[in-house]
């Protein structure tokens, strides 16, 4: 059946809430779906009304930032529809300080282009409500000024924090640490806190290293602050765009994140063989001999000694959903445990990861980092495994908000 265009309601989205300057702008919505339908009202909340659907398909809400054409327009969400008459919130106006609304619906998880490198495959349809997610990387001005009220409200951490500058990603935490920080940050702005050391959920997570595990039922899943799971971060990462390597496409360069250069190279050896070595879809423009370099505007040495660093949180363009740095810069922390099996046998609807931790003990990171090729930063690779106390300089986070919180 040919997917059919409904007809559609010129909007106003007023995307604000930023901490950090961002302009306000103007979005248009429509509903594409394998029939017409009516938009019946667009509420002051962002929630979206419409009707004439049939049940047991799928629909997708577009968006163009102008209606200048008709190859502006990109998806948005995706609808899966159980009645006639559908309610569905797909943006909020007024969200958290510093956060965006992520809407509920379902997305294709897993790497749809280049098989199964980092145990990302295969695609599935998994089903996510809707959340609230830091807009950039928890900074280290964030970091610090919730580690400062931390320390003094009962709360003890394995690292302190490290970063560039204030604007610039926290490093140097372990995912122990984040977990304590998320609590803490519930606790000073009064919400209540998400992580406990039992399933009872009385004894809030303050302390670390004193031999307790988190488990799934360790989470009130509705409460304050939290890492993303996996399929949160991949929804989120995607930006509505289903289907490419990255938010934007399926090319990277420079100018769109922070990462290891190593576009496609093919030349001959001295025995006259031709080599082929790099990523055709990576468009860096390294300098060195080899083609292989950091990004310059994030790195300084010589030839033979490049020391790289982090990007300021809001450097380079937004996502679909108005997040930035969700590919390169730093790893971000989630919550699952990784396993192989449990990414595709687990719940198709807003899944937790395993249930118990696997022998492994090892949390997944998404998103790459400076230190990454462009192959480890697109937005369905999940090779990268921490556990709960190692860190490095290239492990950040950011912490999402169910809503109603």
């Amino acid at each position: 059946m040919k997917t059919k265009l409904s007809s559609f309601l010129i909007v106003l989205a007023l995307l604000s809430g930023s901490n950090y300057g961002a302009a306000q702008s103007t979005s248009f919505f429509r509903i594409s779906g394998p029939a017409a339908t009516t938009i019946m009202a667009f509420r002051a909340d962002g929630t979206l009304v419409w009707n004439n659907s049939l049940a047991g398909t799928n629909y997708t809400v577009q968006m163009a930032t102008s209606l200048g054409g008709g190859t502006n327009w990109v998806d948005y969400v995706q609808l899966p529809v159980t009645d006639a008459v559908n309610v569905n919130r797909i943006i909020d106006p007024n969200p958290p300080a510093g956060m965006r609304l992520i809407p509920a619906g379902a997305f294709q998880m897993g790497d749809a282009i280049d098989g199964n490198t980092a145990g990302d495959a295969p695609v599935h349809t998994v089903y996510v409500s809707a959340f609230y997610m830091d807009q950039t990387d928890v900074t280290l001005a964030q970091w610090q000024q919730v580690y400062n009220w931390a320390t003094n409200h009962g709360y003890t951490f394995f690292e302190p924090g490290s970063g560039w500058a204030a604007n610039y990603p926290v490093e140097t935490i372990q995912w122990d640490d984040a977990i304590n920080w998320c609590n803490a940050r519930s606790e000073m702005e009064g919400r209540t806190p998400a992580y406990y050391k039992d399933v009872t959920l009385t004894t809030v997570c303050r302390t670390v290293g004193s031999g307790y595990y988190l488990y799934n039922s360790c989470v009130k899943w509705n409460a304050g602050y939290r890492l993303p799971t996996e399929a949160e971060w991949e929804k989120a990462a995607r930006g509505g765009l289903n289907g490419q390597r990255f938010a934007w496409g399926n090319t990277i360069s420079w100018s769109q994140a922070n990462y290891y250069g190593e576009p496609l190279i093919i030349g001959t050896d001295r025995n006259g063989i031709t080599y082929t070595n790099g990523l055709a879809y990576d468009y860096s423009t390294p300098q060195n001999a080899a083609d292989i370099d950091y990004d310059p505007a994030f790195s300084h040495g010589d030839s033979s000694a490049f020391w790289p660093y982090t990007s300021p949180v809001d450097y380079f363009s937004p996502n679909g959903y108005g997040l930035y740095d969700m590919t390169g810069n730093v790893w971000q922390l989630c919550w699952d445990f990784y396993t192989a099996t449990a990414y595709t046998t687990g719940l198709s609807s807003d899944p937790h990861g395993p249930v118990v931790e696997p022998s492994s003990g090892y949390h997944l990171c998404r998103g790459g980092s400076f230190w990454m090729s462009a192959n480890y930063c697109t937005v369905a690779c999940r090779l990268q495994r921490v556990s709960s106390n190692s860190y490095n300089g290239n492990i950040g986070f950011r912490t999402v908000l169910p809503l109603g919180q």
